[in-house]
């Protein structure tokens, strides 16, 4: 038997279907974003990681030029007065 309150809910949750549906879109969208913005910033840190062992190479380098630069200078003699 369909009481006139039964008859009101089940309209009532026929309404929400609707809305339902968009929220279930909208939350798929937002789970694909999520998944994209998760997959660049992975990206990212590798390649943070990778430029600071790039960085840190080449200051070693620079070091290494530096103190070469250091010791021929060194050995070079003193100017005449």
């Amino acid at each position: 038997m369909v009481t006139p309150n039964t008859e009101s809910n089940l309209s009532a949750g026929a309404a929400i279907e609707p809305e339902l549906a968009v929220l279930e879109q909208r939350l798929g969208v937002l789970l694909a974003h999520t998944r994209t913005l998760r997959a660049a910033n992975e990206k990212l840190r590798r390649d943070l990681t990778a430029a600071e062992a790039r960085n840190q190479a080449l200051a070693e380098r620079v070091a290494e030029a530096k103190r070469r630069l250091d010791a021929l200078l060194a050995r070079l003699p003193e100017p005449a007065e």
